[in-house]
């Protein structure tokens, strides 16, 4: 494993920083992830974006999708700034027209995602933009409904990922090739 350089430190230090962590929310148990210090901040937010920007050019993306709803806030600035097109998944019933659905299973029960089934063109290349990585399911229906629309997906990227939920596993299940990058680790 190679070591940090002194800018992924530096980054990781500024991140983990303006994140604050809400304990018993929204239920007793949970640590939340508040990221709205993080999103104030001017200097954390660019650093951030900048950083995706960097992974889905790499990557070579041509289109970069937000999940609801923090992924929204986090990647329509990397598709603003890198020249990406920008596609929201959304929960059910949120988005108008034509729309691929898929059902998923959370740690507490089940969910539908939806995304325009005309949001990608022939030779897309999707990066995958959220806050959060726990235990993949939204990601993995994601996923899914990205290669049913006719794009392949290039990559998953996260702010934070919550290793100990395993998330990294049940995205390499479904696609095992895929790489997933965090810029923090919890």
């Amino acid at each position: 494993m190679t070591q940090p350089t002194a800018e992924a430190a530096d980054l990781s230090a500024l991140l983990t920083s303006r994140i604050r962590d809400v304990v018993d929310y929204p239920k007793p148990g949970i640590v939340f992830k508040d990221i709205t210090p993080l999103l104030a901040d001017p200097a954390a937010f660019g650093a951030m974006t900048a950083e995706f920007v960097r992974i889905a050019t790499e990557l070579g993306a041509t289109k970069v999708v937000g999940l609801e709803a923090r992924g929204f806030i986090l990647a329509a600035p990397v598709a603003v700034e890198g020249g990406f097109g920008f596609v929201p998944v959304r929960k059910a019933g949120k988005l108008p027209g034509e729309v691929f659905a898929v059902t998923y299973q959370l740690e507490y029960g089940e969910a539908v995602l939806e995304i325009h089934r005309d949001s990608f063109q022939p030779g897309d290349r999707v990066l995958i933009v959220d806050d959060v990585l726990a235990t993949g399911g939204t990601a993995a229906a994601s996923l899914r409904a990205i290669g049913e629309c006719g794009a392949e997906t290039v990559g998953v990227a996260v702010l934070i990922e919550l290793g100990f939920l395993n998330g990294r596993a049940r995205l390499a299940a479904e696609s095992p090739k895929l790489p997933v990058l965090t810029l923090l680790s919890v």
